[in-house]
């Protein structure tokens, strides 16, 4: 027994003596790389001896599915990468298991997330947790795809998620914007709505013929904040709500929320359902899609810049659809991005396959198979490169990209987020008797 108990200790300690190895040779390898000392033929090299690149993301589309197994495992595996890609439900599942495993103590090298599709709360949820490998994502080969000067407005959406800094640590992926679409076998385009105003007016004409997914979804999180973006009581829009709620505070916030709540609880004995008593709010795009393509509302809003062509060409669109500006100057534009965790087991080959998403190649491949827009800007490439998007592209449908780029909106600061939706939650769904700064204050306790 004394002898069997000895042996496992010793394989223990082994055990232990390579870990720290381990741990060792990434942390210097993260430390090496984001001084600027390693080289991209350091990189190539360490990630075929990592072997593989695990990348979790939300697999709930079977495009890009498709577009993973029959296109990135092929390409990767050309770079000496094997792709495991980890379909998860929701992207909270990947960043719980990061955090946990830091919890763990399990550090550089050690991890089992590689690599994750996020952006928003989830992404400022590892910042925060100081979670990520670092500011990887100027410092590829690729990231010359990718504007990163702050001297350039349209940088914004690279260089924030959400309103908060991404300091190069995820690099876009994929971008969105809010569009609506009208169904014009049922309606006049010219009589769309433009304003939220608008909006009212013509359900107090045509009650039930609209509805809005349902918080705290993302797109139905989304249509909220564009309506207190829009009836911001001082008059400037999403700029107050670029800052964290420990800038804005909980009387504050309330303050500008207000206006945009009282407008929503009006506009709900209007919405689709609400003269039978009770609103209906779908639960998801596909939800909303089904009730847009059977003509029970009028306009569809959710993100999906090529929606109105792909949804024509699926059969889940009715055919009358087009897309059109609303709200005008308020249409909330992002990117979703890639972030390296900072204990991934394989860093080297995680920054190969970011390097490769951020290629002209692979962005026009994922394009044409998932209609995703291209996280690349297109400015900062070539004549051919662009026109290959451009290609690839489904295409708009009754809006141009020009009326797009005149009526984009920032994202709500990730901060701010869990805070608008658990109002609208309790001022909405469950009609609270308490006043919206008492809900207001109550949920930003809770973030505590």
């Amino acid at each position: 027994m004394k002898r069997i108990l000895i042996g496992l200790t010793s394989v223990a300690s082994l055990m232990a003596t390579v870990a720290v190895a381990e741990n060792a040779a990434a942390t210097s390898f993260r430390d090496s790389f984001l001084s600027g000392s390693t080289t991209w033929e350091d990189v190539q090299a360490r990630a075929q001896e990592e072997g593989s690149v695990n990348l979790y993301y939300w697999g709930g589309s079977d495009p890009i599915n498709i577009w993973m197994d029959q296109v990135v495992v092929t390409d990767l595996a050309k770079l000496g990468v094997t792709l495991n890609p980890v379909r998860i439900t929701g992207t909270k599942d990947a960043v719980d298991l990061v955090l946990a495993e830091k919890g763990a103590g399990k550090g550089p090298g050690e991890g089992s997330v590689d690599a994750i599709w996020l952006n928003g709360e989830n992404f400022a949820t590892l910042k925060r947790r100081d979670a990520l490998f670092g500011a990887f994502a100027d410092s590829m080969p690729n990231s010359a795809n990718i504007e990163w000067s702050d001297e350039d407005p349209r940088s914004l959406l690279n260089l924030r998620d959400f309103g908060v800094e991404t300091g190069a640590a995820e690099v876009p992926w994929s971008g969105e914007q809010y569009v609506c679409s009208i169904n014009t076998a049922r309606v006049d385009k010219a009589a769309a709505p433009s304003t939220f105003a608008d909006l009212r007016s013509y359900l107090e004409v045509n009650p039930g013929k609209f509805t809005y997914v349902k918080p705290p979804h993302y797109i139905g999180n989304t249509f909220v904040q564009s309506v207190i973006y829009a009836h911001n009581p001082d008059g400037n829009g999403a700029v107050p709500f670029q800052s964290s709620i420990e800038d804005v505070g909980a009387e504050e916030l309330a303050r500008l929320i207000t206006p945009g709540m009282e407008y929503l609880n009006a506009l709900e004995p209007l919405l689709l359902g609400a003269q039978g008593g009770n609103a209906r709010y779908p639960e998801d795009n596909a939800a909303l899609d089904g009730m847009f393509l059977n003509g029970e509302v009028d306009f569809a809003c959710k993100f999906g810049l090529y929606a109105v062509a792909t949804g024509l060409n699926l059969g889940t669109y009715p055919e009358g659809a087009e897309a059109f500006v609303f709200p005008e100057g308020n249409m909330i534009k992002n990117k979703n991005f890639l972030a390296i965790p900072a204990n991934a087991p394989n860093p080297a080959a995680a920054l190969i396959m970011a390097n490769y998403m951020t290629s002209v190649e692979a962005q026009v491949s994922k394009l044409k198979f998932t209609g995703m827009p291209p996280g690349v800007d297109p400015w900062r490439l070539d004549d051919a490169q662009v026109q290959a998007l451009v290609d690839a592209s489904p295409g708009l449908v009754g809006i141009t990209q020009a009326e797009l780029d005149a009526n984009t909106a920032p994202d709500t600061n990730a901060t701010l987020v869990n805070v608008i939706e658990a109002t609208w939650l309790e001022y909405i769904e469950r009609d609270s008797s308490d006043d919206i700064a008492t809900i207001v204050a109550r949920a930003v306790e809770n973030l505590k």
